[in-house]
């Protein structure tokens, strides 16, 4: 049940049709696990912060550099050398005092995803690298919850939802590995992609179904354009094809 003063909070959301108070209460018992609090990591967890997200579960082994701070705007320049955990959590708890933070400075592998995600209802891609981004996909599937994937390079971002037994997943897109490599990127383009994520988990959460599952969504923040691209489920792909 909502409270006077979050129903205030939330006063301009609750007013979306779609949302309503009834939404907005899912939002408040909602509990997200977010991969990475770096650039697409900060606009995604100040968005779902903002909103209202009841529970919010934090991952990322690394601490600030300077160089994060074109992008990653969680992260100040008082913060270098600080755990990004630990700055993130100081801040979406000042955003938002109402809602639950778990901040775990960790590496995600095969032996702690299965915990990370228990009891979840979503996660959230702010990876930079594939093979962490495999295994969020491969347990979201497992665990029979969505999975908001996004990623940027540059100008350019793209993203998708992948909802198990209904969506292609991230595996079914990529067939192969892609090395970990620093790259370049403009701090707007994990914004856009970033409040792109958080709308679908917002969206998700309170029963809007128009994702953006079967599709790719990719923009050119360079010509300002967006291009969609269907994905198709792969029958033989060894993350979700015994979904049938």
């Amino acid at each position: 049940m909502l409270n006077q003063q979050e129903r205030e909070r939330y006063d301009r959301q609750i007013m979306i049709e779609a949302i309503g108070e009834k939404g907005q209460e899912k939002l408040q018992q909602a509990k997200v696990l977010i991969a990475g609090v770096g650039g697409l990591g900060s606009p995604i967890a100040i968005y779902l912060a903002a909103a209202g997200i009841g529970f919010l579960r934090i991952v990322d082994q690394d601490v600030v550099d300077r160089s994060n701070l074109n992008r990653q705007v969680l992260h100040w320049e008082e913060d270098l050398q600080r755990p990004k955990v630990v700055s993130a959590v100081e801040k979406l708890k000042k955003l938002n005092p109402n809602i639950a933070v778990e901040a775990l400075r960790q590496t995600i592998t095969a032996d702690n995803i299965a915990d990370l995600a228990s009891g979840m209802d979503a996660i959230v891609d702010a990876m930079d690298n594939l093979p962490i981004r495999y295994l969020l996909n491969r347990q979201a599937i497992r665990n029979n919850i969505p999975f908001f994937h996004g990623a940027v390079r540059g100008f350019e971002g793209r993203a998708m939802t992948v909802v198990p037994g209904k969506s292609a997943c991230l595996r079914c897109m990529y067939r192969g590995d892609i090395p970990k490599e620093k790259f370049p990127v403009i701090g707007t383009a994990p914004a856009v992609i970033g409040s792109i994520q958080a709308t679908e988990v917002i969206k998700y959460l309170v029963g809007i179904e128009t994702l953006l599952t079967n599709r790719l969504l990719v923009y050119d923040g360079l010509n300002m354009s967006f291009t969609e691209f269907k994905i198709n489920k792969n029958p033989d792909c060894d993350h979700c094809g015994h979904l049938k």
